[in-house]
């Protein structure tokens, strides 16, 4: 069994990263190659800015926000990041998230569905793969760009994508799938 989170990194009144992820979630089904899909939004678990005294490392975590986002990142084999573009960088809601947590983020493979304007959300998603490498996961070379994302949206059909959107998603869906398994051996404790 693998499990795929895709995650909502925008928590702004008014975003469109939720409408943007509800489509890819479904592509997602409609792809077939994870046995579990959920769509983890940022803005329910309502993480505030990092408060744990101890260092994610040691997983003493102190308080029940912490342990609740450690138990839903540690089930999860790879990830997908929906992700806006502020200032030529990724949010600052999706860096806490990441920060909050250590062993649970290792070895695990992440896409990256990126937005925005003319750049597409393509320098937030270069930045975040310098972190995510340093906590051991693995950004997949496949990814989804989205430019101008405001102009497919459709008040009664959500985000309405186009030939290259959907091509890159099932592209970057295959290498996750082959990416989760090759780290599986990692991610499984030794036995005695």
């Amino acid at each position: 069994m693998a499990k795929l989170e895709i995650i909502i990194a925008s928590t702004r009144p008014g975003r469109i990263g939720l409408t943007i992820g509800e489509w890819f979630e479904t592509h997602a089904k409609e792809h077939g190659g994870f046995d579990e899909i959920e769509l983890v939004d940022l803005a329910e678990v309502s993480l505030p800015f990092m408060n744990e005294p101890h260092h994610p490392r040691l997983g003493q975590y102190t308080h029940q926000h912490t342990r609740d986002w450690s138990a839903k990142v540690a089930e999860a084999d790879a990830f997908v990041f929906v992700m806006p573009e502020y200032n030529f960088g990724y949010n600052a809601e999706l860096k806490n998230a990441i920060d909050y947590l250590h062993r649970e983020w290792q070895y695990k493979p992440v896409g990256l569905v990126s937005y925005g304007g003319v750049s597409a959300g393509t320098r937030a998603a270069q930045m975040i793969k310098q972190v995510v490498t340093t906590l051991k996961m693995t950004p997949v070379l496949e990814s989804v760009a989205i430019p101008f994302a405001h102009q497919l949206l459709d008040a009664e059909e959500g985000l309405v994508p186009n030939d290259v959107m959907t091509g890159s998603a099932t592209a970057m869906l295959d290498e996750l799938v082959r990416v989760a398994e090759a780290l599986r051996p990692l991610r499984t404790p030794a036995t005695a």
